[in-house]
């Protein structure tokens, strides 16, 4: 770690006097490029100088509604890992979890800017000269089933062993579709993959070390990952049981096939479980609500309070700017 020891004198903290010649300390907040704020109102197009074009032969209606699936995964996994913000175990875990949730809400950005892209009619209608963009008007403005996000992604965080585990089978299964749609026939997709590969590889390995670290540490640590396997995994199947959509898109040879990848993510999770010395769990599925699943807009009960949550600001003040 870099030695700030010379950045933490008092000489170098001293406030700078508002009535000098330099001015106060908040000058220039004001004025000038507001693109600086962190809800600013001039953001740039996500997608600004990329190609946006539909490959021939690809539906765009499917594309969104595939871009939109693997947006809402991002998104709402990423809200998810947002709340333990100040609520983490220590502080270097909740900057750690805060990262990881900035790389998913990244990811989900472009991902619904595409699904715009793609078929402007997937975006909600919003008042007259709404200053809300298109990705924004997806996230916030659409309703519980009108999301198609995996219903792993938006359960209750639990404990932090339920966080681990739930970070560590989203990222794996993440991790080896995107490794295959950097071979996307549509650019964006493909762009979207190689940048996001990186970042879960990465998710991946810090939830290992911690699901490895509290499997063999203590009693107790390792009887909350055991719990926490046993609340997870009947949600585990569903993440590699594939839609029409992603059938009709890897067809393509646009999107994945999630059952091509259930194998592969398998032989992941058990060397992490070898490792920790526990048992692949032997856990019946959640069945589908009459037949329908989280891709279909079918959720828990969970996802209702969330996106209550998620949602409540934008939709009080759909015209703001902020």
């Amino acid at each position: 770690m870099t030695d700030m020891t010379e950045d933490l004198t008092p000489a170098s903290h001293s406030a700078p006097d508002p009535n000098s010649e330099h001015g106060s300390v908040f000058d220039g907040l004001l004025g000038g490029d507001p693109s600086h704020w962190a809800f600013g109102t001039d953001f740039e197009d996500p997608l600004a100088g990329v190609d946006t074009t539909i490959p021939d032969g690809v539906d765009g209606h499917d594309l969104g509604v595939y871009c939109l699936m693997l947006a809402d995964d991002a998104l709402i996994a990423s809200h998810r890992l947002s709340e333990w913000c100040s609520n983490a175990p220590d502080l270097e875990e909740d900057i750690a979890l805060a990262n990881i949730s900035l790389d998913l809400l990244g990811q989900a950005r472009l991902l619904l800017a595409r699904a715009a892209a793609a078929d402007p009619s997937l975006v909600p209608s919003l008042p007259a000269g709404s200053p809300v963009p298109p990705e924004d008007a997806l996230a916030f403005f659409r309703t519980d089933g009108q999301f198609c996000n995996a219903r792993l992604t938006e359960t209750d965080n639990g404990d932090f062993a339920v966080t681990v585990v739930k970070a560590l089978v989203l990222a794996t299964a993440r991790l080896a579709l995107m490794e295959r749609l950097r071979d996307s026939r549509d650019a964006v997709l493909a762009a979207v993959a190689a940048k996001a590969v990186k970042e879960l590889a990465y998710h991946r390995d810090y939830a290992g070390r911690w699901f490895l670290t509290l499997a063999r540490g203590t009693q107790e640590s390792r009887r909350r990952i055991d719990a926490a396997l046993r609340t997870v995994w009947p949600l585990y199947a569903e993440l590699f049981v594939p839609h029409e959509v992603e059938t009709r898109m890897a067809e393509v040879g646009v999107g994945v096939d999630p059952a091509g990848v259930a194998d592969e993510v398998a032989v992941v999770l058990a060397q992490v479980f070898a490792l920790s010395g526990v048992e692949t769990p032997d856990i019946a599925p959640m069945v589908a609500v009459r037949g329908l699943r989280g891709r279909d807009g079918s959720h828990t009960e969970a996802f209702s309070k969330l996106l209550g949550e998620m949602q409540s600001v934008a939709r009080a003040h759909p015209s703001g700017r902020w």
